[in-house]
């Protein structure tokens, strides 16, 4: 059903009166007396003053109209509409009157638009009150994106683990829902950007650009009176724990997107995205490179210089062997396939093997005299030769 306002006072308006221009007014004049007006009757100009505080409010309330084209054009053919007697904006809902004396309900002409109609309420729903869009509606806002930092153990790095995570973040004032306002009181249509949410800045050059509004933050409308709980800003802050699932393989230092799970929208806006900052503690044993392991094997002179069998451990699975070479060099990495960090496409990386031959720092007799013999043995052949050659 229409709202009594709308049909009662709201279509009797002649906002080009309140304005104080001609019909066929130009933009720019219709945007120059609006300007002088505001000015004169604006509240903070006038501090106590209820009767310019209305004049103020009328002003914007007609602006919000005729200063917008299309609201404009729908205004002059609501307004061309009615003086040809299509309808009397007084009537309530009975069978009398109408377009020709043909009755109809205007409550039903004036559905509103959530019921699925497409009425008059439709067309001009965005001028006026009740049964349509109100253009005196804040812009839908996307919620801020919010960060965080989960540190994680190196197998739970490799192998993928979930985490809760505790977030304050920002959101819409519990008071205010985010309006800025003092609950109660109604909006009016920021005079500053004149309600479209950003004011230009530079010289008005080629180099101007657009910033968002001081006066309203961008929200396109301000109220007389700010929420006492957020002086105006709209803002809260919201606690909360989600749980957050790390993919397997994840490196340190990486950052992962949870879309969707940051900082809650404004006037039916999508919430924020939450960007994780994954820290991987360091193993005892295993190291890290690209999607492989490395491991750093200790072995004995003997084993490098005769070869052998190690024994070396893989990261949650069973031992494997490494079969060294006669005459293995200090440094020489043996790669295992298969042993290493889970790749995004689920297969493993490998891991590295890399041999560091031991020299011990104290010998018992006897392996003193077999390294002295192995000394006499290599007297013949020595290693630093090539260090003198031109």
């Amino acid at each position: 059903m229409a709202d009594d306002s709308f049909r009662n006072d709201w279509a009797t308006k002649d906002f080009y009166q309140v304005l104080g221009v001609q019909k066929g007014a130009s933009a720019a004049d219709i945007k120059k007396a609006y300007r002088k007006l505001a000015r004169e009757n604006h509240p903070d100009s006038n501090p106590g003053d209820d009767a310019k505080h209305d004049r103020f409010k009328a002003v914007a309330e007609a602006y919000d109209v005729v200063g917008d084209e299309a609201k404009r054009a729908k205004y002059d053919e609501f307004r061309a509409l009615q003086s040809r007697g299509g309808f009397n904006p007084g009537m309530g809902g009975g069978s009398g009157g109408g377009f020709g004396g043909g009755g109809f309900n205007l409550d039903d002409l004036l559905r509103d638009r959530t019921s699925g109609g497409g009425g008059i309420g439709d067309m001009f729903g965005d001028l006026f009150g009740g049964g349509g869009r109100a253009r005196a509606q804040s812009r839908a806002r996307r919620g801020p994106d919010v960060e965080s930092t989960a540190t994680i153990g190196f197998t739970d790095a490799l192998d993928g683990v979930t985490v809760s995570l505790r977030l304050t973040s920002d959101a819409p004032c519990p008071t205010c829902q985010g309006t800025g306002g003092k609950p109660g009181t109604k909006p009016h249509v920021c005079p500053q950007c004149e309600g479209a949410g950003f004011v230009v800045a530079g010289s008005g050059g080629a180099f101007s650009i657009n910033e968002t509004c001081p006066g309203c933050g961008g929200r396109q409308l301000v109220y007389d009176e700010a929420c006492p709980t957020c002086h105006g800003s709209g803002r809260g802050t919201s606690a909360r724990t989600i749980q957050a699932r790390i993919p397997a393989g994840v490196k340190d230092g990486a950052r992962i997107r949870l879309k969707g799970k940051g900082g809650a929208g404004e006037g039916g806006g999508p919430a924020g995205d939450l960007f994780v900052t994954v820290k991987v503690t360091p193993h005892r044993v295993f190291g890290r490179s690209g999607d492989n392991l490395t491991l750093d094997v200790p072995v004995s002179f003997d084993e490098a210089a005769l070869g052998g069998e190690v024994k070396i451990p893989t990261l949650g699975g069973a031992p494997v062997t490494l079969r060294l070479p006669p005459g293995t060099p200090n440094g020489r990495t043996f790669r295992v396939r298969g042993k290493g960090a889970t790749r995004r496409d689920g297969t493993k990386g490998d891991l590295l093997a890399t041999v560091e031959v031991q020299v011990p720092a104290q010998l018992d007799p006897t392996a003193r005299e077999a390294v002295e013999a192995y000394r006499a043995a290599m007297a013949g052949k020595p290693l630093r030769s090539g260090l003198f050659e031109a």
